[in-house]
């Protein structure tokens, strides 16, 4: 399972506009509750994926999932490595590897 990072109860909203479409008349179409279109639009209920696209299916809208190269990797790691020497590199490096030659030694990595 995933987390969907959006902002559903705004995209709700707009889809529902767009489609000049109250929300009785997308229960209908949707066959769910008005109260359950309610609690989506006011952020009191977090959809499920399946749940939200069939909302905006109603509204002749579709839920398309695209990955994104990189979205969500913290890169500061990365970018303070990148900043070292050489020199600096090599020392930490050299220092991982010790300490992994002791938690092997000790037992705790396989």
């Amino acid at each position: 399972m995933f987390t969907i990072s959006l902002d559903a109860p705004r995209l709700l909203r707009a889809a529902r506009a767009r489609a000049g479409l109250t929300q009785r008349a997308l229960a209908k179409r949707a066959r769910l509750a008005q109260p359950t279109i309610a609690a989506i639009e006011s952020g009191k209920h977090d959809p499920r994926y399946r749940t939200l696209a069939r909302l905006l299916a109603a509204c002749d809208h579709e839920l398309d999932i695209v990955r994104r190269a990189g979205q969500g990797v913290d890169r500061t790691q990365f970018k303070a490595t990148l900043r070292l020497t050489p020199a600096e590199r090599l020392r930490r490096a050299a220092e991982g590897a010790r300490v992994l030659r002791r938690l092997r030694s000790a037992g705790r990595v396989t």
